[in-house]
């Protein structure tokens, strides 16, 4: 009678034992792949994109932990994405006009401030749209804009009755 339990008891362990060192082994460049492509997505510079995967190729699963947390929080995507919520937050409060002499909010049609009486903005004497006061020519019409003169107190330019 042959003895096949403890040959093949044997035979199951190796083959056992082979499939978890393969399966350890694909974990490991699995992880190192992972590292690879986790760096390229939040770092341009070189060093990094070589350094982090090799870290990870020697020294494996603690590698990983010591990359983990030692990468930059956001991606470049997410960089680029909080970048342009910033500026178009700072455009948002660049588009709101205040008047130089007092600081206060001032409406885009107002021609003189209301609070200090400083020329906010010059109409065109042709079309009577407001412009800026650094405008040489009106944007509407094409007329050559009048220069304003800054000496001239806000209360006589302003139109009788108003």
């Amino acid at each position: 009678m042959p003895n096949f339990g403890l040959e093949s008891l044997g035979g199951l362990f190796l083959y056992f034992s082979a499939a978890f060192g393969a399966f350890l082994v694909a974990l490991w460049l699995s992880l190192a792949f992972w590292t690879w492509r986790d760096i390229r997505a939040r770092s341009n510079d070189r060093f990094l994109r070589i350094l982090a995967p090799l870290i990870v190729l020697l020294l494996s699963l603690p590698g990983v932990i010591v990359y983990l947390i030692l990468r930059p929080r956001l991606t470049l995507e997410e960089e680029y994405e909080r970048a342009l919520e910033e500026e178009a937050l700072l455009m948002g409060i660049e588009e709101q006009s205040t008047c130089p002499g007092c600081s206060r909010k001032a409406q885009h049609e107002w021609q003189i401030c209301p609070h200090c009486h400083t020329r906010l903005r010059k109409p065109c004497v042709r079309c009577s749209r407001f412009l800026e006061l650094s405008w040489n020519v009106c944007p509407f019409c094409g007329t050559p804009a009048q220069p304003v003169r800054t000496e001239t107190p806000a209360e006589q330019v302003l139109p009788a009755g108003v």
